[in-house]
């Protein structure tokens, strides 16, 4: 735990906290003792980090509409994204896990080690305050951030939205052609883009690519995942 702390860069008061972030679900289910696991971290760092993202986004970017800025922190807080935190800071050693999760490549999993870092976060928080978390995360992420102020513009919404819904149910969106008019060398097509029994996007373009294009972004805006 000691060399942990030294990657983090912190040191907890509470060790049990960080304890309690690196404990996978599968080794309460094989102990029997099925509360003690990173879940509500994951879920309390997951807010922290949403909102030191946006605080960030919104001071650096001063000119983005809301749906450009809601744009950038999907790729800033996406699976891949999260999961490269995790390996910077090597979480995956670290982490204890059931031996049926482990023998099956839990320690690489991207679910995993994404919700390891946001628990990692949530577990910081609550060991010190807002201002630590926040710089913690900002230090984490800063490669990312700076990537993201050099290029802002976000060139594959259909990727970044499939990553978004895989890091939530494992499952990415499905695209349902509503209509195809016009004559055959100058088509316009109409394209939803469904998920779990959602409807998040509708798009509209020369082809049936470029219309899931406007329907991932429109679902990029929309975010109606999180009112589910």
């Amino acid at each position: 735990m000691q060399t942990l702390e030294q990657r983090l860069g912190y040191q907890f008061r509470n060790p049990a906290l960080l304890k309690e972030a690196l404990t996978h679900p599968s080794l309460g289910h094989e102990k029997q003792r099925y509360h003690e696991d990173n879940q509500r971290l994951e879920f309390l760092g997951d807010a922290v980090l949403q909102l030191v993202i946006t605080e960030y986004l919104y001071a650096h970017f001063p000119r983005e509409q809301e749906g450009r800025l809601t744009k950038l922190r999907a790729r800033l807080v996406s699976r891949d994204a999260l999961k490269g935190h995790a390996q910077a800071l090597d979480l995956g050693r670290h982490l204890l896990m059931g031996r049926g999760e482990e023998a099956s490549g839990g320690r690489v999993r991207a679910s995993t080690l994404g919700d390891a870092f946001e628990a990692i976060v949530g577990a910081i928080y609550l060991d010190s305050d807002f201002t630590t978390a926040r710089n913690f995360v900002l230090r984490e992420a800063c490669a990312a951030l700076e990537r993201v102020r050099e290029e802002p513009i976000d060139i594959n919404p259909k990727g970044q939205l499939q990553e978004i819904l895989q890091s939530i149910a494992m499952r990415g969106p499905t695209y349902e052609v509503l209509s195809a008019t016009g004559p055959e060398h100058a088509k316009t097509f109409v394209v939803e883009a469904h998920w779990e029994g959602l409807v998040l996007g509708r798009g509209t373009g020369l082809s049936k690519q470029a219309a899931e294009v406007e329907a991932a972004s429109d679902a990029l805006e929309n975010r109606l995942w999180e009112k589910k």
